[in-house]
């Protein structure tokens, strides 16, 4: 599976984890050097709290299109650190 954005392959991985139709990367296979910390937030009823990551690529910037759970609660443990991504990344196979 490959994340892109703007054209450039932000995540690539044979190793996904889907839930709720979302591509978990490992954070192993995401390049960080598209990655800028956000300071949002959200509150997932059964995952815990994701933080986000906004992407910057070729100047263009996509404000908190990627998530993931520094920690997660025992149902979510297989994504805990895992990075998903939205607002426009396409997830291709």
């Amino acid at each position: 599976m490959k994340a892109v954005w703007n054209g450039q392959i932000i995540a690539e991985s044979n190793e996904t984890v889907v839930v709720e139709f979302n591509h978990y990367f490992p954070v192993r296979s995401v390049k960080q050097e598209y990655l800028n910390p956000s300071d949002t937030t959200s509150v997932c009823p059964w995952k815990g709290v994701a933080h986000y990551y906004s992407l910057s690529v070729n100047g263009d910037e996509n404000l908190d299109a990627a998530w993931y759970y520094p920690t997660t609660s025992e149902e979510a443990k297989n994504i805990e650190g895992m990075v998903a991504f939205w607002k426009g990344v396409e997830i291709i196979d």
